[in-house]
């Protein structure tokens, strides 16, 4: 099985090198989750949005009311079928690497919000920063938003 999953990053390493420098520039993904990260989105080709990211993996809020009512608001199961939302909370969670994510965590947590739905809500983050550098091309930077204040 190792020597499966050494073979696949190698493959996609040469496929979408570009891309796997511009994904493990962010801190907290590393080899692994850049290639599923790949894998998952098809190498970011097919998506014209950073919602349809989240939407596809299955982190997008859903209401658990009808349409007509307002009502608490859980994780869509839609695409719980192809198992990626548990493979992508598991490698996303590292939010101690990214201190974006990590003030994100710690502001919900503050504000009271169950550390799980701070997590989804992480999770979110790294695959809106994951979408934006893929598809324009730069690298992470800590301090991006500083630059055009």
């Amino acid at each position: 099985m190792q020597a499966l999953e050494t073979e696949l990053l190698t493959l996609l390493e040469t496929r979408f090198s570009r891309e796997m420098t511009l994904l493990r520039s962010i801190p907290g993904i590393g080899r692994k989750t850049a290639g599923l990260l790949l894998l998952f989105a098809g190498g970011f080709t097919r998506l014209d949005n950073y919602r349809q990211l989240i939407a596809k993996a299955g982190l997008s809020p859903a209401s658990t009311l009808p349409a007509p009512a307002c009502g608490a608001k859980s994780v869509s199961r839609r695409w719980r079928r192809l198992d990626s939302r548990q493979t992508l909370y598991v490698q996303l969670r590292r939010i101690k690497f990214n201190a974006a994510c990590k003030a994100l965590y710690d502001r919900l947590v503050a504000k009271g919000k169950n550390g799980k739905v701070a997590l989804i809500a992480v999770c979110n983050k790294l695959l809106k920063q994951a979408f934006a550098i893929v598809k324009s091309g730069v690298p992470y930077h800590a301090d991006f938003t500083k630059n055009f204040a």
